[in-house]
């Protein structure tokens, strides 16, 4: 079979920053489904269609491909009395975003005496990445995993 659209695609991937340095490989396959669904950059996705079990890609992804370009203005400097006292770096809190107002998680990058220096980029938002993959599996995909946008996986529904 091949990948199209609504087809539940397994995959196992690495991913590397643009001097190959390993950032992610998977220990276990990821799944998702395939046709616009956003379950995986789509960059990746238009590559991939096409291919079948066995084929292989590389996928060199600019930042507005990946995790966005960086924006400085997501970077804040809070008190530390809004933190629970246990308050480490790399501790993640969700918020709101000042000028969107949607959901963001914030990431704790700093602490010095009474202020915390959170972030809003995801991690390896600003890198040029590439992605690399074969493809372990595809399937047709239900029509409950077409309805809900998304794959569900070896055990039924997931979220």
């Amino acid at each position: 079979m091949q990948i199209a659209k609504n087809t539940v695609v397994t995959l196992q991937y690495e991913l590397s920053d643009a001097d190959g340095n390993l950032i992610e490989k998977a220990d276990t396959p990821i799944e998702y489904l395939h046709g616009g669904y956003y379950g995986i950059f789509p960059q990746v996705e238009t590559v991939l269609d096409g291919k079948g079990v066995g084929d292989s890609c590389q996928v060199k992804l600019a930042p507005e491909d990946a995790f966005g370009d960086y924006d400085a203005d997501l970077v804040h400097i809070e008190s530390r009395d809004k933190f629970p006292g246990n308050v480490a770096v790399g501790m993640q809190f969700e918020g709101r975003g000042e000028n969107s107002g949607e959901t963001l998680i914030y990431t704790v990058t700093d602490i010095a005496d009474d202020k915390v220096v959170v972030d809003g980029n995801h991690p390896l938002a600003g890198q040029t990445l590439n992605f690399s993959c074969t493809v372990a599996g595809v399937r047709a995909a239900t029509d409950e995993e077409i309805s809900h946008g998304h794959a569900h996986g070896a055990h039924g529904h997931h979220h």
